[in-house]
């Protein structure tokens, strides 16, 4: 029988990584240190229209046209055969006359065979450019929706100047009305209408100098009974409004609705708890413990008394929706000397209180 040597281990290893590049789905090339081009995956060839037939046993920098010849691509390739360097997603521009440049991301990397004098290079290539493509795409239609998003913000700040400057005028209006007219009930409705929308203009103000539909409640109630103390104390010796409210931000629904509660309780307590010439101070305040919360509006007045009504006014129905609709109860106490109106959200609800007896006096 004839004695057959055994195989070279490096050339099975050769002949096997030859195997496993050529029928790879990945571009890959192997290369040796020359950097001459050893086996190349068919995916390889396809995706860069490189003839397979001709790719192995040239220099990498030669195929094609010439175009994989970078000088960087040189020094990497080489740093990374002395064991110096490893290419790790280096990004390149595969530049080729005719075709549309692609963006490449290469992964080199030496293979161990024990010996040095037979190097191998490993070098994996992507084609990101869709990607990238896609990726700035996407990146143009944020910038787009942010610069649209920014462009609403300030057309919607406007808008809510706007929106305060003309209810302001709405409210002067009715203002000079309810002091030309001879009738002490179609002035008092003046007067009404006019602190309601002023309630609402306020709010519009602190919207405009927001960039959100959140309000600042302190910010919003000052303003709020600032108008309020303005229009309708007429000696300021002798009455005051004042505030104590905590740091809560609210959505602007929500933060309206409280403003046309604290504008009906305070209107109400200026007209009746301070009879004659009597001295005397409101306070509003706002205070909340994550989801509980209360509003109330405190004078040192006369008191509530006996006072009754058979018919709940406009006010007092107002009061009383808007506390349903914020899931609110409504308590009054005697504050000794005056009374205390609170709006109160707990987790438990009680059923409110006798709309007939919320507000003192005539309907307002």
């Amino acid at each position: 029988m004839e004695y057959l040597p055994p195989p070279d281990p490096g050339e099975v290893e050769l002949t096997l990584a030859r195997a496993l590049i050529e029928s790879s789905n990945a571009p890959l090339l192997l290369l040796d240190g020359a950097k001459w081009v050893v086996a190349a995956s068919r995916s390889f060839c396809s995706a860069f229209q490189i003839d397979p037939a001709t790719a192995v046993g040239r220099l990498v920098f030669e195929l094609g046209a010439g175009e994989w010849d970078v000088p960087q691509f040189r020094s990497l390739l080489k740093s990374t055969a002395d064991g110096h360097a490893q290419i790790e997603t280096y990004t390149m521009d595969l530049r080729r006359t005719g075709h549309e440049t692609r963006n490449l991301v290469l992964n080199a990397q030496k293979l161990v065979y024990g010996d040095e004098e037979n190097i191998r290079l490993l070098l994996a290539v992507s084609d990101v450019t869709d990607a990238r493509t896609a990726e700035r795409h996407r990146d143009d239609l944020i910038a787009e929706k942010e610069a649209m998003f920014r462009t609403n913000a300030t057309l919607l700040m406007e808008l809510q100047h706007r929106v305060a400057n003309s209810l302001q005028i709405i409210a002067s209006v009715l203002l000079q009305s309810a002091r030309l007219v001879n009738s002490d009930e179609a002035r008092s409705h003046l007067n009404a209408a006019h602190q309601r929308i002023m309630s609402v203009a306020a709010l519009q103000r602190q919207l405009s100098l927001a960039e959100t539909d959140k309000v600042s409640l302190r910010l919003y109630l000052n303003d709020l009974c600032n108008s309020l103390s303005a229009s309708m104390i007429l000696d300021h010796n002798r009455m005051a409004i004042r505030t104590d409210v905590d740091d809560t931000v609210l959505p602007a629904n929500v933060s309206v609705s409280l403003g046309l509660i604290a504008t009906e309780l305070v209107i109400n307590a200026m007209k009746h708890a301070f009879p004659g010439d009597r001295r005397g101070s409101i306070n509003v305040g706002y205070h909340a413990t994550e989801a509980d919360w209360t509003l109330s509006v405190t004078d040192d007045g006369i008191g509530m008394g006996s006072a009754t009504t058979n018919r709940p006014g406009l006010g007092t129905t107002i009061i009383t929706s808007l506390a349903k609709h914020l899931g609110a109860t409504i308590n009054v106490v005697d504050a000794s000397p005056g009374t205390q109106i609170s709006i109160v959200h707990t987790s438990a609800v009680a059923p409110p209180p006798d709309a007939g007896v919320l507000l003192r006096g005539s309907a307002t």
